[in-house]
């Protein structure tokens, strides 16, 4: 699997073309503009560096171009988890959930959910041995 790693901006276009399927600049722009202000120049900009990096593609339609993700959400959040893991935990799985565990105040029903997580990740590594 390649690397999918995305800026802050990038993550956020990519948010809108996940959830819409395609979309024009024009459409991006105003899918942000509160959230962040931008031009319209900027999005475009950004649009063709992320083409650059395989993670869209365009066609044009009526003289626009129409851009769709070419990665899954799924794919870029394991790229991006999966840095964040060599970067700060130096590749260890657990220290991150021990971050994250300590870090937050999570609820007996979180503590629930983690359980049966780490329950069917041992029955998986039982069934592949």
């Amino acid at each position: 699997m390649g690397k999918h790693t995305l800026g802050e901006l990038q993550h956020a276009i990519m948010r809108v073309l996940w959830a819409r399927d395609e979309a024009t600049v024009a459409e991006v722009h105003e899918a942000l503009f509160d959230e962040r202000g931008l031009a319209p120049t900027t999005i475009a900009t950004m649009l063709r560096k992320m083409e650059d990096k395989g993670v869209v593609a365009h066609r044009v339609e009526d003289r626009h171009f129409v851009y769709r993700p070419m990665v899954t959400e799924d794919a870029v959040r394991s790229s991006m988890v999966g840095e964040l893991l060599d970067r700060l935990f130096a590749g260890d799985p657990a220290a991150l959930v021990s971050h994250l565990v300590a870090d937050r105040d999570i609820d007996e029903e979180e503590i629930e959910r983690l359980r049966a997580l780490l329950q069917s990740a041992e029955a998986k590594k039982g069934e592949n041995r």
